[in-house]
């Protein structure tokens, strides 16, 4: 089942908040949390999605409604965004798919690039792979990220340096990437996994 996106929203900020706070949100939190303007339209979000059986309202522990996510329901999926190639801009796809992958991966902030080329082969990541990566701006050093270089993307390790960032390839025939306080810097996040299709 495919959810539109401002209701997989809905559910990805309920299934979210759930795991952060070992209980689902209140109709109030959900407002607040999703800037949403009113709790009938929280109200209306909830019974689509019981409808579409993919919420279900369980009495909770203090005798109030407690909503639960049916993950059994619910498409393990994240949007694949684009194609990521060392030394170009980023090729965002025009029609978004979506790709399965384990649940322990589902997140509002996560999403997929394919890998074009073979900077990153010593890494086990390899031409034709798909990265999940989570958004962020912010990155350990030596992790694995999707970064932007006046304007090109690259996938790279990141290493900061006492004046500028270094990205570091994992294929000896690439070079280093030595980012300036000039450059235009900024991260698409960091990688948290692999997946590979077989033909």
């Amino acid at each position: 089942m495919h959810l539109s996106p401002k209701k997989q929203r809905f559910v990805d900020f309920i299934r979210t908040f759930t795991t952060d706070n070992d209980r689902p949100p209140t109709f109030i939190e959900i407002m607040e949390g999703l800037d949403i303007r009113s709790l009938g339209t929280v109200n209306w979000y909830v019974n689509e999605l019981e409808k579409e059986g993919v919420l279900k309202r369980m009495k909770g522990y203090n005798g109030k409604r407690a909503l639960s996510v049916l993950e059994q329901k619910m498409d393990n999926t994240l949007p694949l965004l684009g194609i990521i190639a060392a030394g170009y801009p980023l090729e965002v796809f025009e029609n978004r798919e979506f790709l399965e992958v384990p649940p322990a991966y589902q997140h509002p902030d996560n999403y997929i690039l394919q890998v074009r080329g073979d900077s990153m082969i010593e890494d086990n990541i390899q031409d034709g792979d798909y990265v999940i990566i989570r958004r962020q701006d912010e990155a350990n050093r030596g992790q694995k990220v999707v970064a932007y270089v006046n304007d090109e993307a690259t996938l790279k390790r990141y290493y900061p340096t006492d004046d500028g960032i270094e990205l570091h390839p994992r294929n000896p025939d690439y070079d280093i990437i030595r980012v300036s306080p000039e450059d235009d810097f900024r991260l698409g996040g960091v990688v948290l996994g692999l997946m590979r299709k077989y033909n």
